[in-house]
């Protein structure tokens, strides 16, 4: 694959503008400003900040894909194998994101209709809930899969990337989420563990646009 700096920069910064329009909707269904429980501020989100934040799953999917570029270019030193797999299980990943966050739209629906009717909220939004738990499921071999493959080809420099780019690849931070969130409380918690996921890729595009700003083109 032939891409030349400009389109290097302006691949990983679509990857971040992904994570930040996605992070955009999470605080559309979560942020109320007084409230921690995810659950009820989404029963208490007006019907167009829910469509709102469903709109942005679709926008940021695609962001996210045109920077999966930037990846594909940075692996382009490794076997076509190695490059490929790393293509398709982060893709698979990516898109995950976005039909992941759409189905939030049934679980905020649902709690609003339980608030409206004065059903317990865990009741009505369950089967909504379940299903978005089995979309989850679904991505965790996927990426182990991923995680490993890239952490062993950066590692052994078979890509473009600097070794400090681990420190930034989404499994690290992912293994910190837990204990993070047991520190935060209030606003912070809702803004910090509600758009976590979004906030990692957030971390890793603008890691990984840093790494790659001045490339040689030569590499390439």
């Amino acid at each position: 694959m032939s891409i030349n700096t400009f389109w290097l920069r302006t691949l990983g910064i679509l990857g971040t503008l992904g994570g930040i329009t996605l992070f955009a909707g999470d605080m559309l269904f979560y942020y109320d400003g007084f409230s921690s429980d995810f659950v009820l501020n989404m029963a208490n989100s007006s019907d167009a900040r829910i469509k709102a934040s469903g709109i942005t799953a679709l926008v940021a999917a695609w962001l996210y894909l045109l920077g999966l570029g930037q990846v594909y270019a940075a692996f382009k030193p490794a076997s076509a194998k190695v490059r490929n797999t790393v293509f398709i299980s982060f893709g698979a990943i990516l898109v995950s994101y976005g039909v992941i966050h759409g189905a939030y739209v049934a679980i905020a629906t649902t709690a609003k209709l339980g608030l409206a009717n004065n059903i317990d909220l865990g009741v009505a939004t369950q089967l909504a809930a379940n299903a978005n738990d089995l979309l989850r499921f679904l991505i965790y071999p996927i990426f182990a899969l991923l995680s490993f493959v890239f952490i062993a080809q950066v590692w052994k420099k078979k890509t473009l990337y600097p070794r400090w780019i681990i420190a930034f690849f989404p499994l690290v931070p992912f293994i910190f989420q837990a204990p993070i969130a047991s520190i935060l409380s209030g606003s912070w918690f809702v803004i910090i563990v509600g758009g976590y996921l979004n906030l990692i890729l957030i971390v890793f595009f603008t890691a990984s646009t840093v790494a790659l700003w001045n490339v040689k083109e030569e590499q390439k």
